[in-house]
């Protein structure tokens, strides 16, 4: 009888204070239970979604819309210090409403080399006292940039008295006209790097840390090659240097769903919204690959070089169209987002939400006294 009455009152107590906690605070009323429905959450992704909707569009519209020339690093070689030479280069910042960046060189082959460097976008050979010129583009280094410069400089050598001609001397490939292979290759191995993250925390999220981040290894090692293929293999859209592409595109697609796996284990189920923010409101816009970096608002076409997206086309354009001269510097970029990423959730792996050894603790049997 004592049993059965230490019992009830053990159940009473866990019933009463279960319906204390269930009661909604002094004041909360309608809003403190409409916070307790699935409204609540749905109502909130409603206004996320609403408020990403506009700044993809107005990040895009904003970089790439209306291209406009900033700052464009240009080679001159030759007689540019005569009236003409210099009559002729101030008429071009004027008509195209940018700082034309005069880089001296000895000789043309010098200057050839600071563009396959692409420290240059085009070299200008000034002769006959400025009253020729010969205007060397470089479509590979940056198509919008290189088309202005076609259009403008014989239009500004008519009002100046120079005789422009025009040639370019490193044309993009054949299946790439406009130059945006590159951008759509990089752009694929950002994205279906941190779905694949996202895939992960969904469908495998007894995963241990180690064997996240190997299988985050194995998805961007197998989709890369699977870019790198299809988009030469199988479309013939890009001539490759196969196996360096194939390595910038898996290092792209690891970093990528190693830094959702970062935010992953920092804010847990809202992840989604810093890693978005980063590489596709910010990073795409900015990496040059649609736009080039001259002709980008000057903030993005400085900050685009130190985010994942930007360093991935800078890597993959240097290896396609610039064979023999790449840099360190988009590698360095790539390689920190990764380690910075595998860091962060190394030592706060406990806040991951995945993982074997997070099991929830057993019910106490109904009724049980502690």
């Amino acid at each position: 009888m004592s049993h059965d009455s230490d019992g009830a009152h053990g159940a009473h107590g866990a019933h009463g204070a279960h319906g204390a906690h269930a009661e909604p605070p002094p004041g909360g009323g309608g809003w403190y239970a409409f916070r307790q429905t699935p409204f609540w959450p749905a109502t909130v992704l409603v206004l996320i979604l609403a408020a990403a909707a506009g700044l993809f569009a107005g990040s895009y519209t904003y970089s790439m819309a209306d291209p406009t020339p900033r700052l464009i690093p240009t080679a001159v070689v030759g007689s540019y210090e005569k009236a003409g030479g210099r009559a002729y280069l101030e008429g071009l910042e004027k008509a195209l409403n940018a700082s034309v960046k005069v880089h001296a060189y000895g000789s043309r082959a010098a200057a050839r080399e600071a563009m396959e460097e692409q420290e240059v976008f085009a070299v200008f050979e000034l002769r006959d006292d400025g009253r020729h010129a010969v205007l060397e583009l470089s479509a590979a280094s940056g198509a919008s940039v290189a088309e202005i410069l076609a259009q403008t400089a014989p239009a500004v050598g008519k009002k100046t008295g120079v005789q422009v001609t025009v040639r370019d001397v490193k044309p993009l490939q054949k299946g790439d006209p406009r130059g945006l292979a590159i951008f759509y290759v990089s752009l694929a191995a950002v994205i279906i790097g941190f779905v694949g993250a996202i895939q992960l925390s969904v469908h495998a999220r007894p995963l241990t840390p180690f064997e996240r981040i190997l299988f985050t290894a194995a998805y961007a090692l197998l989709g890369g090659f699977a870019i790198a293929a299809t988009v030469d293999w199988l479309l013939g859209a890009l001539d490759l240097p196969f196996v360096e592409s194939w390595l910038i595109l898996t290092l792209t697609m690891f970093t990528s769903g190693m830094v959702f796996t970062m935010f992953n284990t920092m804010f847990g189920r809202w992840a989604m919204l810093p890693t978005w923010g980063l590489m596709v409101l910010l990073g795409n816009p900015s990496s040059g690959g649609a736009v080039s970096w001259p002709l980008l608002p000057s903030p993005l076409g400085l900050i685009g070089q130190w985010l994942p997206p930007g360093a991935s086309v800078n890597a993959q354009h240097t290896a396609v169209y610039f064979q023999g001269h790449q840099h360190a510097f988009p590698f360095l970029v790539l390689g920190g987002w990764a380690l910075l990423s595998c860091t962060v959730f190394w030592i706060w792996r406990h806040r991951h939400p995945g993982g074997r050894d997070k099991r929830p603790q057993d019910p106490e049997p109904e009724g049980a006294v502690s």
